[in-house]
């Protein structure tokens, strides 16, 4: 029996592990019925079926009080539109956080907070997941904001009827990066704005056929000679994003990215 409870034992610490180490978002949302297609189809389900992000809902109207389970009410002061209660949303986090292993960062979309990039994007990939609220209406309730929110994100600067399409974003965003998730390992490295990249934009592709509505490929990309291939495509990187996020050459720039070759080909890009 010895050999039995020393099986046993070590499944339970195994689960332990995986349950607090495991990357786990909880959206609270009057809608959880929008996130049906994002997470059954496409690529990025993989991550979602293999439990590698393991996603789940709260309503807050669950948590509401009265037959009519009221979320929102008019705003002290007056003015347009309704703001959601602080109680439901504190309800459905409190709910979350006792089912959940260890405590959960808990964000809000939001457009006071800093804007989705890919290095942020990378922070939540390789975290245990946080609790995402999407807001609805003229907003929340600012006492609920200021008492639970520790963290707001935002995708830009323009308002969106709710935080579920900002929510989806971060989540496809974080599971294109999981392990097996794409086709060919690592080709998320290749993409805009990726370290590997340099933080560059990334150059132009093309497939079959080699010339369409009278448009060829570009002959380097037919030659075989990865060198000058590679060349071509570092160049193009470095026009494209010259031409239209020119800060971003700065950026790598300042952090020492930028060969001698590719300060040349930038000089002469700004003469031309």
């Amino acid at each position: 029996m010895t050999w039995i409870c020393r099986v046993v034992a070590f499944w339970w610490i195994g689960k332990l592990i995986f349950e607090r180490w495991r990357m786990r978002f909880d959206i609270v949302t009057l809608f959880p019925e929008l996130f049906g297609p994002l997470l059954t189809s496409g690529i990025t389900r993989r991550a979602y079926e293999s439990g590698q992000v393991e996603v789940k809902f709260s309503n807050p109207r669950d948590f509401a009080e009265g037959n009519y389970r009221r979320v929102d009410d008019r705003p002290f002061g007056g003015g347009p539109g309704m703001v959601m209660m602080a109680e439901p949303l504190t309800q459905s986090i409190l709910h979350i956080q006792a089912q959940r292993t260890a405590p959960a960062p808990v964000v809000l979309f939001s457009p006071v907070g800093r804007r989705l990039d890919h290095a942020m994007v990378t922070r939540w990939a390789e975290s245990q997941g946080a609790i995402l609220i999407c807001g609805r209406y003229e907003g929340l309730d600012q006492r609920f904001i200021d008492e639970q929110v520790t963290e707001q994100i935002s995708l830009g600067d323009f308002v969106l009827s709710g935080g579920e399409i900002a929510a989806m974003a971060l989540l496809d965003a974080v599971a294109r990066l999981q392990p097996g998730v794409l086709n060919t390992a690592g080709s998320h490295q290749q993409d805009s704005f990726n370290p590997e990249l340099d933080g560059l934009l990334d150059c132009p592709h093309y497939t079959r056929p080699e010339t369409w509505s009278g448009h060829s490929v570009p002959e380097v990309l037919l030659s075989g000679h990865h060198v000058n291939i590679e060349r071509w495509r570092r160049e193009q990187r470095l026009a494209i994003t010259f031409k239209f996020r020119p800060e971003l050459v700065v950026q790598a720039r300042n952090s020492g990215l930028l060969s001698k070759s590719d300060e040349v080909f930038l000089a002469k890009l700004a003469t031309t």
